[in-house]
């Protein structure tokens, strides 16, 4: 090979699938012998001066993904006076509920739950994100809250049947995500479970969206309480069978700073946090916490508070796994059933016709086209019961991996 060649071949190695043996310098008759392609390793001479430049292809995705943006829609569902609001305005540093009113107690007797959405543009360091805040007013604050889960998963699923039916269309270019990513469920610190209103809803919602747990005004319990709500919110996620998010394992090559990151996350939940839009100035550092006769809290110290953690799993580490969650599997699902129902719609019809033109005294006659909708179904539902497999897998391997909290 001449000095002016960029590349330089290596190792090449040709096997005959009839001797399994390796021929590096026989001449081989290909007309009468079938050979079996092996890799060729190709490297480059050290002096190179150019290269293929596929290596580069991670910077094109981050520009085109920058030049897109991002969108999230996170729905937080709570009674009122958790601090829902409060907590959204310290996650994302902003005042989206400025204007709200809050209701007496007459209207609230007979209160209903409506659907709240606020959208806000966010950037930080050329990154631009969506964030849409899905909040649910009403919710466990009438007399009566049988039926409080059904506006919250009626919104889920019309947001999944607005993508599906955008994702058919002939126009996809422009098209708008606003399947909802997350749930933040907000547990009162009074309880000492989930009530049956929490698993109700939850049982109702687990299979169309991420879940993720928190227990509110943490501030109000002790250390010890609030582990052994943690332990007891668990224990009936585990016994009413209730899938929250799971969080996915590590890949063996992260640093051990990350790992220990990640097992400090999955260690906190259900996450107990104190939030709070008041910035303090103490020992002349300014601190976003809550003053008390007795002292301050500060959010963002982890001995008072999982608001950290929370935020951190939230929007630094896990947030495109939430995404990719809801895209893989919750959407997935839905969709399979979507086309599950419109076959079977289409057969049902198709055999309708078929038997008022060939009138009563003739037999139907299955096509190849009825047999070709019988496989799709088929598919269809293999597909549905390999979604089911991985839901499964998922919530065995939570259990395999579940460990002690402290707090």
């Amino acid at each position: 090979m001449m000095e002016s060649d960029a590349f330089a071949i290596v190792d090449i190695n040709i096997s005959d699938k009839n001797t399994n043996k390796s021929n590096k310098n026989d001449v081989v008759n290909i007309s009468k012998k079938t050979l079996v392609p092996t890799v060729i390793k190709i490297q480059r001479d050290r002096g190179e001066r150019d290269y293929i430049g596929f290596a580069t292809l991670p910077e094109q995705v981050h520009r085109k993904s920058v030049k897109r943006g991002f969108d999230f829609t996170l729905m937080v569902v709570g009674e009122s006076g958790l601090g829902k609001s409060t907590l959204i305005n310290s996650l994302f540093l902003g005042d989206l509920y400025k204007n709200r009113k809050i209701t007496d107690v007459q209207d609230r007797v007979e209160k209903t739950t409506t659907i709240e959405k606020k959208t806000m543009e966010i950037e930080e360091r050329g990154v631009k994100l969506r964030l849409t805040i899905v909040d649910t007013p009403g919710f466990g604050d009438a007399i009566n809250c049988e039926d409080s889960w059904r506006v919250c998963s009626a919104y889920v699923d019309e947001q999944f049947r607005q993508y599906f039916t955008d994702e058919s269309g002939l126009n996809r270019r422009h098209m708008q995500d606003n399947r909802v990513h997350c749930c933040l469920y907000f547990v009162p610190p009074w309880a000492h479970s989930l009530r049956q209103v929490d698993l109700e809803m939850m049982r109702r919602l687990h299979r169309k969206v991420n879940i993720v747990v928190v227990i509110a005004k943490a501030d109000s319990l002790t250390a010890a309480e609030v582990k052994r709500l943690k332990s007891r919110i668990l224990d009936d996620l585990d016994e009413y069978q209730i899938q929250v998010y799971q969080f996915p394992e590590c890949d063996s090559d992260e640093d051990e700073e990350f790992k220990q990151q990640d097992r400090d996350l999955k260690a906190a939940a259900p996450f107990a946090v104190v939030a709070a839009d008041t910035v303090l100035e103490v020992g002349g550092k300014r601190i976003r916490g809550r003053q008390y006769p007795w002292g301050i809290v500060d959010v963002e110290n982890p001995r008072h508070s999982d608001f950290t953690k929370l935020r951190t799993m939230l929007i630094s580490t896990h947030m495109q796994d939430l995404k990719d969650v809801t895209q893989d599997v919750h959407y997935e699902n839905f969709r399979a059933q979507c086309i599950s129902q419109i076959s079977q719609h289409a057969m049902r019809e198709r055999g309708k016709l078929k038997r008022d033109s060939m009138g009563n005294n003739h037999d139907v006659v299955i096509t190849d086209t009825d047999r070709l909708l019988l496989q799709k179904d088929e598919e269809i539902r293999r597909m549905q019961d390999m979604l089911t497999q991985m839901q499964e897998k998922l919530k065995a391997t939570d259990k395999k991996h579940d460990s002690i909290i402290d707090v």
